[in-house]
């Protein structure tokens, strides 16, 4: 009998499966939106909006709570990822390392760091948990995250794959989306105005050739 066996292993260890659902979730929570399989997706999707909950209430002990499940690491965005990858070693320790306020990383670039060379510093996941998507979902009593199922699979296993995306990220559409979207969508709004008569198929260039010119005007009938 399976007493105690509730849950998704997905073929990892314990250690493995905690440490998976913990980099999957921040990274959901650092960019909006993630690209994963579909049974990963269903896997993590309770335990991103339980994260969600605790941050709403934003008092210490579900500050402490969230930290205790999630973690914490240093977040930047895509814009300044960019940015980031051009510095050199000793500068992105710098921008990572920083500890910004009294205890979180809020993003402030600190008064002694050359503002010119260093125009941002990471930023706490947490903290942008706490301060940009909590306040979001303030009147809203569950339902957070979506799961937008994809056309196409990984290779190499053929797995579903899906996107994970937080509520309220409709224009952050990923471009693989719309583009796997985008030819059968296209494909029906044809063959619907086919079947409606209001577009006919093409002529071959054989039938475009045989056909008679007639000057551009009406032939006239006596």
């Amino acid at each position: 009998m399976r007493h105690r066996l509730a849950g998704r292993h997905l073929a990892r260890t314990p250690a493995h499966h905690k440490a998976m659902r913990r980099n999957m979730a921040q990274s959901l929570f650092q960019y909006g939106e993630i690209e994963t399989t579909l049974i990963k997706a269903k896997e993590i999707r309770p335990f991103v909006e339980r994260l969600i909950t605790l941050a709403r209430r934003n008092t210490l002990h579900a500050r402490q709570r969230v930290i205790a499940l999630l973690g914490d690491r240093a977040a930047l965005s895509k814009e300044e990822q960019e940015k980031y990858e051009a510095m050199s070693r000793a500068e992105r320790t710098r921008v990572l390392a920083n500890r910004s306020g009294r205890r979180h990383r809020t993003g402030q670039v600190p008064a002694a760091y050359n503002k010119n060379k260093f125009p941002f510093v990471a930023k706490s996941v947490v903290h942008r948990l706490f301060t940009e998507i909590a306040p979001r979902y303030k009147d809203r009593p569950g339902g957070y995250t979506r799961i937008i199922r994809l056309a196409k699979h990984r290779i190499g296993d053929n797995s579903d794959l899906a996107i994970l995306q937080l509520v309220g990220n409709e224009e952050a559409v990923t471009a693989s989306t719309r583009k796997s979207a985008m030819p059968r969508r296209q494909k029906a709004a044809e063959r619907i105005r086919y079947l409606q008569g209001k577009g006919g198929k093409k002529k071959s260039k054989s039938e475009a050739s045989a056909r008679p010119d007639t000057g551009g005007g009406e032939a006239k009938t006596e």
